[in-house]
């Protein structure tokens, strides 16, 4: 993931694939000191593995995260819509992102035989 836009409505980014191609677009909330379910997650390099959610169904869990737990990729368009997660998008209009539905479903998809991949943010 690449953080493309820092702004009071979130920081807007992009999901890079391993071969450096744009995946999609990312949504978390804005960076506040790392406070579990209210802040981006810090720049570095994470662990993601598949998870069974049960509000969420299936999706990857951002690992190693200090003091975090449960940092989820999931749908949404607002940073309101994650307690600290990240959302998955095609567009962006008015500080939202469009089509997460169907990003989400694409990164599934795309995951769907893998058990974990590796997640920078810069």
């Amino acid at each position: 993931q690449r953080v493309t836009k820092k702004s009071k409505y979130g920081n807007f980014g992009m999901m890079i694939t391993e071969e450096g191609d744009p995946f999609c677009l990312t949504l978390e909330r804005t960076y506040l000191n790392n406070k579990p379910e209210e802040s981006a997650i810090p720049e570095g390099e994470y662990l993601c593995r598949h998870k069974i959610s049960a509000h969420f169904g299936e999706t990857f869990e951002v690992t190693g995260v200090k003091d975090r737990t449960d940092i989820l990729f999931h749908r949404g368009n607002k940073i309101f819509d994650s307690k600290g997660c990240i959302l998955l998008g095609t567009g962006l209009v008015d500080n939202t992102i469009t089509e997460s539905a169907r990003s989400f479903s694409k990164f599934m998809l795309y995951l769907r035989n893998d058990s974990e991949f590796k997640l920078i943010i810069v």
